[in-house]
């Protein structure tokens, strides 16, 4: 009697679920039950998909991968579990299976779930918002920059990677990466790896610090402007002062002309030839 009422408790935590969760029989779990797998059969090792890629290429790689399922869909759709992960996996083990008759059913609902990653595929617009982080070495932030360039579609060709790599460097390094113009992009690695190694050891000189540089010695009090504008003002003062020095003074009252011969002036006498000075001789004569 008391095994009959623990399996009726039993069933009845099986229809109305263990703290608030589904059942937990092999049937209700397992989403493909009647499938049984062909003896010898090795489980490949998938390349796992976590949703944030392209789900069309995922789909390729994992029938590549289950070529020995070919013309067994019963094996591809159970088995195509295995290679998902994170957020991808989720979705799948929630899925109901019932709408899955053959596998372009299942594929067809899985591109659909994550088709927005097709449709926001990397352009070179968001490549530029790709930018080096502070604790990133520049070969980790360019395998890092390169993945992204790879989906963009229509793929770019050398010349036009580089260029656009070249144009999403900040200033200390576009300016001293110039050279890898037309160049392959592992050399445009080992030039900004030299970049990075002249800045960090102070043989490259950052704009930030030197811009820094040169506002505080524009601050300084005897900076060259300060000391230009201190010697303008030195000059004028003197100018000044010369001029005050060669104005005319006012005269001294003690020593001023009277009013009526300030105005005077010299009259210079007639040339007459009837006027002469007696002479020696003349005066003789006289006596």
């Amino acid at each position: 009697m008391v095994r009959k009422m623990k399996s009726l408790e039993q069933n009845i935590k099986n229809i109305q679920g263990l703290s608030g969760h589904k059942c937990v029989t092999f049937s209700d779990l397992c989403m493909f039950p009647h499938i049984h797998l062909p003896p010898g059969f090795k489980t490949p090792k998938f390349q796992k998909y976590d949703g944030h890629n392209d789900p069309i290429a995922h789909l390729k790689r994992y029938c590549n991968q289950l070529r020995g399922g070919r013309g067994k869909e019963e094996l591809l759709m159970p088995y195509f579990g295995e290679s998902l992960v994170g957020a991808a996996s989720e979705w799948f083990i929630y899925q109901d299976i019932s709408h899955w008759h053959v596998w372009d059913d299942m594929a067809q609902t899985f591109i659909k779930q994550f088709q927005y990653n097709i449709d926001i595929v990397p352009d070179c617009n968001s490549l530029s918002s790709m930018k080096k982080k502070l604790a990133e070495s520049f070969r980790e932030y360019v395998v890092r920059w390169r993945e992204q360039a790879s989906r963009v579609k229509p793929p770019m060709d050398e010349h036009e990677l580089i260029t656009v790599f070249l144009q999403d460097q900040d200033p200390d390094y576009f300016q001293n990466m110039m050279a890898a113009m037309g160049r392959p992009f592992a050399d445009a690695i080992k030039i900004g790896e030299m970049v990075g190694n002249g800045l960090n050891t102070g043989r490259i000189i950052s704009q930030a610090a030197l811009k820094e540089a040169t506002k505080e010695i524009y601050n300084r009090p005897n900076s060259l402007d300060n000391q230009k504008k201190k010697d303008e003002e030195a000059m004028m003062a003197s100018q000044a002062k010369r001029g005050q020095q060669g104005a005319p003074q006012p005269p001294d009252p003690q020593y001023s002309v009277a009013p009526q011969y300030a105005t005077q002036s010299y009259a210079k006498p007639p040339n007459c030839q009837h006027m002469w000075a007696p002479t020696l001789t003349y005066l003789l004569q006289k006596h």
